[in-house]
């Protein structure tokens, strides 16, 4: 299933390159304009990332991310700086499908061990952006890409999996806004080990035949994000590819 990403800052639609906030590209088109035309398109998620909230709490787009649900008849799940569980009740009471949760549950497990068992894993997806250190290990990253976990990221997931994790989101930052391909081996690794978690790929796609490698492998869901915004092909396509 093809997840089409809107990436918000400032209330508009944005693309950073690699994680990085000053290598940021604004599109002049306006969050809930943008979901209808991916609803029209055949999407049946959105995947929603508020970088205002995860850059600074005070500054989170929680009302529009509800406005965005609120606009369209498809699923949405969202993230981008969840640090208490009011922030995640009031979305998943206001129309928000599933909420993604990154950095905070490799720096603090137990925390989102418990939210998962309080409301329930299905909720939930585990979003873990990783660096390949130099023997290949997959190591998770935080505070905006900038340190490295000492664990693997075989390490976290197993962590999650007694309290029933169910979905996993995991972006190769080293492929995060480049369009030239994603980290096939890795997914592939990811899924021999763990056929029982739905996995949702994030990162690299920049072509169809991007898309269709990706499919090739049968994963829960493809996130796709600046290749759509700068028309390397449509979400039309990309579904039905």
């Amino acid at each position: 299933m093809i997840f089409p990403a809107i990436d918000l800052m400032d209330g508009g639609c944005v693309r950073l390159l690699k994680g990085d906030f000053d290598r940021r590209t604004n599109y002049s088109t306006n969050p809930i304009e943008v979901a209808h035309s991916f609803e029209n398109s055949g999407a049946k998620w959105l995947h929603v990332v508020d970088l205002d909230g995860a850059k600074n709490p005070m500054t989170s787009q929680s009302e529009l991310i509800v406005n965005i649900a609120k606009s369209v008849n498809i699923k949405i799940q969202t993230g981008g700086g969840l640090r208490n569980l009011d922030q995640v009740e009031f979305l998943l009471s206001s129309g928000i499908n599933r909420v993604v949760i990154g950095s905070l549950a490799v720096k603090d497990p137990n925390l989102v061990k418990g939210w998962m068992q309080a409301i329930g894993s299905d909720k939930f997806v585990l979003a873990i952006d990783i660096f390949l250190d130099l023997d290949g290990t997959p190591r998770p990253t935080t505070n905006g890409w900038t340190q490295i976990s000492k664990q693997s990221l075989w390490q976290v997931i197993d962590e999650f999996l007694g309290v029933g994790l169910k979905t996993i989101l995991v972006t190769d930052i080293a492929k995060d806004g480049d369009l030239q391909g994603a980290n096939i081996a890795l997914y592939q690794d990811i899924m021999s080990r763990y056929p029982g978690l739905d996995l949702i790929s994030s990162g690299g796609v920049g072509s169809l035949k991007d898309v269709r490698d990706l499919k090739a492998l049968n994963p829960a869901g493809i996130i796709i994000g600046k290749a759509l915004y700068e028309n390397k092909f449509t979400l039309d396509q990309a579904i039905s590819c």
